[in-house]
């Protein structure tokens, strides 16, 4: 009898840890639900149309917003009792992330974002970098909005973030010029560049969400490491991914002879002349020939097994964070189910 009635408990347990993970899952949706409603419910001035048209229009290019998501994720982990409260900060994430995507698209000569013109490219490279400003402003008119006792906080992350956010761009335009860049100046750049948005929005729902400076720590390093692995498996995907499953052009970072973690260990390990070989490429003009000659130079000296296992350490560093904060595993179910989405992506 005792026997048969652990084995009902457990079977009860099961079904309402299952209950309560899809239940998660519905609150996540819920959440990029409201984000949407929210940046469709978003008032701009009509006047002057080239400052504001170009908002309207880099907002209302489909994407992720993962990172505003982040925001919220991460004032749910710690269970903030009034979530409509942190939708402010989640946009001031979402304004944040799309003014440096105007940017950046200036500076990289992008003629698309999320298969549609760059801003730069539909209007000019003045309009652009004017509605980019403009949209930073309203990133932090967000933040005015959230709760007086919370925006200094707010402020202090927001404002580290976005710093390091123009330092990681300048760096990375910086490596473009120097012949040799090591594994410790690129895990830099990448952190400064991609990263400390992903550990910034969640720190930023932590703080909404009352949380101590350590859980608030420990839910930032969760976002940054999390945000290096991301990086680092784009830089293997680009080489080996399916163009279907990756959504980019397979092997677009060899042909712009891009600085990546499986280049530079190539550079680094590579004898004298297949530097030379390396060196030469830069001017090779037909792009499968590049590409082949690359990998097979990428498979001669292991470089796609450092780059796998520098992934690897990164996403269980972000993993050992999440799991040292004290609340109930399923709390964090959403936040694992994200990262796993992030993470899994066929090759």
């Amino acid at each position: 009898m005792n026997d048969e009635y652990t084995h009902g408990d457990s079977q009860k347990y099961l079904f309402l840890y299952i209950r309560h993970i899809f239940f998660r899952m519905l609150t996540q949706s819920t959440y990029s639900n409201q984000i949407s409603a929210a940046i469709e419910q978003a008032q701009f001035p009509l006047n002057p149309p080239k400052l504001y048209d170009p908002i309207r229009y880099i907002l209302g290019l489909s994407g992720k917003r993962v990172r505003p998501l982040l925001v919220m994720l991460g004032a749910d982990l710690f269970a903030c009792a009034d979530m409509e409260s942190t939708i402010p900060a989640a946009l001031a994430v979402e304004y944040f992330h799309n003014f440096s995507l105007i940017h950046d698209d200036i500076m990289d000569e992008a003629p698309l974002r999320r298969g549609s013109m760059t801003v730069h490219k539909k209007w000019s490279e003045n309009v652009a970098i004017l509605s980019g400003d403009a949209l930073l402003v309203k990133a932090y008119e967000e933040i005015a909005r959230c709760a007086p006792t919370k925006i200094p906080a707010l402020l202090r992350v927001f404002n580290k973030m976005a710093l390091e956010v123009c330092e990681g761009q300048q760096i990375d335009m910086d490596f473009e010029t120097q012949e040799q860049v090591n594994q410790e100046a690129y895990i830099a750049m990448i952190r400064a560049k991609t990263s400390v948005l992903l550990g910034g929005a969640l720190q930023m729902g932590a703080i909404l969400a009352d949380a101590t400076s350590e859980e608030q720590k420990l839910i930032y390093d969760f976002g940054v490491n999390l945000g290096i692995a991301f990086q680092l498996q784009d830089d293997i995907l680009d080489v080996y991914g399916n163009p279907e499953n990756f959504g980019k052009q397979v092997g677009g970072d060899i042909l712009c002879d891009k600085k990546t973690i499986l280049r530079l260990h190539l550079q680094q390990l590579a004898n004298n002349a297949d530097r030379e070989l390396l060196s030469s490429l830069i001017e090779e003009k037909n792009a499968d020939r590049k590409i082949q000659i690359t990998k097979e130079l990428y498979a001669k000296y292991g470089v796609r097994e450092i780059a796998d296992n520098l992934k690897v350490h990164y996403s269980d560093e972000a993993y050992k964070s999440l799991e040292a904060i004290s609340v109930a595993d399923t709390q964090k179910a959403a936040l694992l189910n994200l990262a796993k989405n992030l993470m899994v992506r066929t090759y």
